[in-house]
């Protein structure tokens, strides 16, 4: 499952802390940090779904100067990492760009940290047996709208850590899930 798996970091629609449906900013701690994780673990793409003009212009600063002798000098390591990510205008764009790439349509499947009735647990997400991609959504702010849930397939179950405290950085989440999903345990 994780050979055919995308990420994407969405900005647009999410909630903020008043449940109003806002666009987040593009942070650059998230554009270093994530796609490390996904390189790290295999993932075969990672996509920063944004409207936002300015916020593209910005991506492309970063990753110009990553993809640029410079950059890649100055480490490697890094410049590999964001060569797989990619901005997208929005999470029907990013799933046409995986869907032209692969000949067939992802599987979407949504991230959140409020306990559903409708979720898949980590187990049963990397067990899964699809001829079809997998496109793992994130949410930014206060997470993804709930129309977004409502049209993915699967809904993953929140990370549950030793407390009742559930509110990580998106970078540690994504780091989370892509460890329990590549994980044999």
């Amino acid at each position: 499952m994780i050979e055919r798996l995308y990420v994407g970091l969405v900005h647009h629609p999410v909630y903020n802390r008043h449940n109003e449906v806002v666009t987040t900013s593009v942070t650059n701690l998230d554009l270093h940090d994530i796609p490390r994780s996904c390189v790290t673990y295999g993932v075969k793409g990672f996509y920063v779904v944004t409207p936002l003009e300015s916020q593209h212009e910005m991506f492309r600063r970063i990753t110009g100067f990553w993809d640029s002798q410079t950059g890649r000098e100055y480490n490697p390591h890094r410049s590999e990492a964001l060569s797989i990510m990619r901005f997208s205008h929005s999470i029907e764009e990013t799933v046409d760009l995986i869907r032209k790439q692969e000949g067939v349509s992802p599987t979407l499947v949504t991230t959140t940290a409020v306990k559903r009735n409708d979720q898949i647990g980590f187990g049963e997400l990397r067990s899964l047996e699809s001829e079809a991609p997998i496109l793992l959504l994130f949410g930014t702010g206060n997470g993804l709208i709930e129309e977004v849930h409502q049209h993915a397939r699967y809904v993953l179950e929140p990370i549950r850590g030793m407390t009742g405290y559930n509110h990580l950085s998106v970078r540690s989440a994504a780091a989370i899930v892509l460890d329990r999903l590549s994980s044999e345990k």
